[in-house]
């Protein structure tokens, strides 16, 4: 995913790191088709999706001069949009219904969590749109099965056929992962 050649160029990176406002504002504008999509594919809602696709721009413009290899533009980008979309469904949780030991967890705890919590987002970004959309709106918005089904266009059979290979292939990737850790 993080390798797709639509991208900007690197002379036009190099040249945006060196300071120039124009390359600087093209570098913006050519990288946001692409972190929309990694924003759509990684957050749980289009409005995290978009505000974490902004909030990647933001940072890209200004803080291009922390990019250390000119072609790493992408990997770069997908991390901080994973790394936005992770910290936006990490705050929704904690609204609906606080745990009461939460105070308590451990640094170490947390860090546990988080690197779970990531391996989460991307088995599920790995996931075909078809089956990631639904899983989204099941899982993780909570939406009931006629809700989701409606809002995507399908009957409530062939929504709850994606919902279950969308399950089961989570459930794969997640369990192949954690055998290797």
């Amino acid at each position: 995913m993080a390798d797709r050649t639509d991208w900007p160029g690197e002379a036009l990176v190099v040249a945006a790191q060196a300071g120039d406002l124009d390359s600087l504002t093209a570098l913006v504008a050519g990288s946001h088709p692409n972190v929309r999509r990694f924003a759509h594919s990684l957050c749980a809602s289009r409005e995290d999706a978009e505000d974490a696709a902004q909030e990647a721009l933001i940072i890209l413009y200004r803080r291009i001069g922390m990019l250390r290899a000119s072609g790493a533009l992408a990997s770069w980008m997908f991390r901080i949009v994973r790394n936005e979309c992770l910290r936006r469904a990490r705050l929704m949780p904690r609204e609906r219904a606080p745990l009461p030991d939460t105070a308590v967890m451990s640094a170490e705890d947390e860090v546990l969590r988080r690197l779970e919590a990531g391996r989460v987002a991307e088995a599920i970004a790995a996931l075909p749109a078809d089956q990631r959309s639904v899983l989204i709106m099941r899982d993780v918005q909570g939406h009931s099965g006629r809700t989701a089904a409606e809002a995507l266009g399908l009957s409530t059979a062939a929504m709850k056929s994606r919902l279950h290979r969308a399950r089961a292939a989570l459930q794969h990737t997640l369990g192949d992962t954690r055998a290797h850790h």
